[in-house]
């Protein structure tokens, strides 16, 4: 008897999938919508000392700073597939998930951007639990030559390069996890999701992109160890703002709006095959908006 195959969906089953889950978490209730983001915050900073710990060899840093990057960007993609695969709320993701919904009209504006907000304040929340107890109390990073690799990344990543210059890179950072996020979804099985997940999530880290909730950690850690030069007016102002705007353009604009405009009417002749008649927070699901928009 020959094995079984599994097959992986197509672009067009992923898209219809992405706006189904889109409507989904933006009809959820808001509360579960924050822990979900508190989880996916923890996760996430877990993977982010992963990254920092990894990171600290001193030596590379002289003489291979490239290389030993590439060995924490192999790495770090654990914590984007705990998230994923437990389905935890990160903001980065919804900015595609819950985009291609309200292209589709199966989510509303006001509850995309409800759904932004308190993931985003649930990422936030999970992040400093991590970095203030389990890092910071737990003094993970309080031991050098530790310290000095987190004072020295934060610094790298908000003392440095100037605003436009992380707008950009948080463009290119969410653009490569949404498409994370769309391969995991097109695997059928835990292993090919992982794969999935895993490449274009090495493929941010190993450029040094942007992530407003991995900077969840990466700045508060570094200020929490008394890093000089980096203030909370800092932080907001260059490691929140810039990268949550090039965030939402790399998954709303890049991946969102992108897949639902190659495969809108392939996705609406789906939802018919599929007779989907289903409501989502009141609003009927239009299968001519992939057409006509």
């Amino acid at each position: 008897m020959s094995a079984m195959t599994i097959r992986s969906l197509t672009p067009t089953e992923v898209v219809y999938d992405v706006g189904e889950a889109g409507a989904r978490k933006g009809t959820t209730r808001v509360d579960k919508v924050f822990f979900s983001g508190v989880s996916a915050g923890c996760l996430l900073a877990f993977a982010c000392g992963t990254v920092l710990s990894t990171n600290t060899a001193p030596a590379w840093q002289e003489s291979a700073p490239g290389l030993i990057r590439t060995v924490g960007a192999v790495v770090f993609p654990y914590g984007l597939c705990m998230i994923l695969l437990t389905g935890a709320d990160l903001c980065t993701g919804s900015f595609m998930f819950t985009t291609v919904a309200v292209l589709q009209r199966r989510l509303s504006w006001s509850r995309m951007l409800l759904h932004w907000l308190v993931t985003f304040l649930g990422n936030l929340a999970g992040s400093l639990f991590v970095v203030a107890v389990i890092f910071g109390y737990g003094e993970t990073f309080s031991a050098e030559p530790y310290r000095a690799e987190v004072v020295a990344f934060a610094t790298r990543k908000q003392v440095s390069p100037g605003f436009a210059m992380i707008f950009l890179r948080g463009i290119g950072c969410n653009w490569l996890v949404c498409l994370a996020c769309f391969l995991g979804m097109q695997g059928r099985d835990v292993a090919s999701k992982v794969v999935g997940i895993w490449w274009p999530t090495f493929a941010f880290v190993s450029l040094g992109f942007d992530h407003v909730v991995a900077n969840m950690t990466f700045i508060p850690m570094a200020m929490f160890l008394g890093a000089p030069n980096i203030t909370v007016g800092l932080y907001v102002w260059k490691g929140i703002v810039p990268t949550l705007l090039g965030n939402v353009l790399g998954g709303g604009l890049f991946c969102g709006m992108y897949y639902w405009y190659m495969y809108a009417l392939d996705t609406a002749d789906l939802i018919r095959q599929r007779g989907e008649t289903g409501k989502a927070n009141g609003y009927s699901v239009d299968v001519e908006a992939g057409v006509n928009a």
